[in-house]
């Protein structure tokens, strides 16, 4: 027990340049008392002790303003960060490495026994307001942008932003080169919705098709007016040569 409580404070000091000390986590980190409490409400529920579970997880709640289901199953050095507003469900399971930030809903969408919330594989990263939905995997080493809406599944090392979420990126590639950790869930400031990408390149093929149609009708004019100046001219000429006697 005491070894898996030194692993879970040493994982916050790669995660969180805030932190100073173990003992700042111990007294100051609600992510890690939530984690504390559903330990044992866990244990408990496993036990079939499932009502006195659920109160320990009630407990949690209160004090730490995260909501864990007893039930769900949260691999080693899980991290949550700030916190406040997670709901994770009762058939949810987290692998190893994973980090989520506040306002993180780990959900189901359907009343129906059996799985209802998402697996999470090894090293994923939930940015703040995420909702993650259903039964779906995300991949290892995914990321989900902050206030991204996920519903279906997320491939390995894919970057989800928006609403519903799409990927941004294939690869995390400014993590490959720096080698550091993604906060909330973000690579890189300069990573956009990729429908705003879209609509970038819509509205430059838009101006591009304006461009080429005033081209056209100053063609169009130019040639007009010639046809016109040439007409005047053969007018004019025609009335000045005097008629054969």
């Amino acid at each position: 027990m005491f070894k898996r409580i030194k692993e879970d404070m040493d994982c916050v000091f790669g995660r969180d340049p805030a932190v100073r000390s173990r003992m700042e986590i111990f007294f100051c980190y609600p992510g890690f008392h939530a984690l504390r409490f559903f330990r044992l409400g866990n244990w408990l529920w496993r036990h079939n002790f499932r009502l006195l579970g659920r109160f320990v997880s009630h407990l949690g709640r209160m004090f730490t303003g995260i909501e864990i289901h007893p039930g769900a199953t949260i691999g080693r050095r899980f991290f949550i960060d700030h916190g406040m507003g997670v709901v994770i469900g009762e058939t949810a399971i987290i692998g190893d490495n994973v980090t989520l930030y506040h306002g993180v809903t780990l959900g189901g969408v359907t009343w129906a026994p059996g799985k209802r919330h998402p697996t999470l594989e090894d090293d994923v990263v939930v940015g703040a307001g995420a909702q993650v939905l259903g039964p779906i995997i995300v991949g290892k080493g995914a990321r989900i942008g902050a206030n991204a809406v996920v519903l279906k599944e997320v491939p390995p090392s894919a970057t989800m932003v928006g609403i519903a979420a799409r990927p941004a990126t294939a690869v995390s590639q400014v993590k490959e080169a720096q080698g550091k950790f993604a906060a909330y869930g973000t690579p890189s400031p300069d990573v956009a919705d990729p429908m705003s990408r879209s609509i970038e390149g819509l509205l430059g093929e838009l101006e591009h098709l304006r461009a080429r149609i005033d081209q056209l009708e100053n063609n169009d004019s130019d040639e007009q007016t010639k046809t016109v100046t040439g007409k005047e001219s053969d007018e004019t000429q025609g009335e000045a040569t005097p008629p054969n006697c």
